[in-house]
């Protein structure tokens, strides 16, 4: 039986350096969070843009729900 439960992307509050938008990316992709950063440090060098995105993301994505 499937499970229901729709996937979603929020920023880690557990594997962070900054603001924890590498970290949920990874988790929500099921990877390892050093491979997203890597990708994501390659992308700011190749395009630019990475930094202005990482901040978009670190304010349009919420902060995963838990206990603070």
């Amino acid at each position: 039986m499937k499970n229901n439960k729709k996937k979603r992307l929020y920023r880690s509050r557990d594997d962070r350096i900054l603001g924890g938008v590498c970290g949920g990316i990874a988790k929500y992709l099921d990877v390892d969070s050093s491979i997203i950063r890597l990708l994501w440090v390659l992308g700011c060098l190749v395009w630019g843009a990475g930094i202005l995105l990482y901040l978009a993301a670190w304010i349009i994505v919420p902060e995963e729900p838990g206990n603070k």
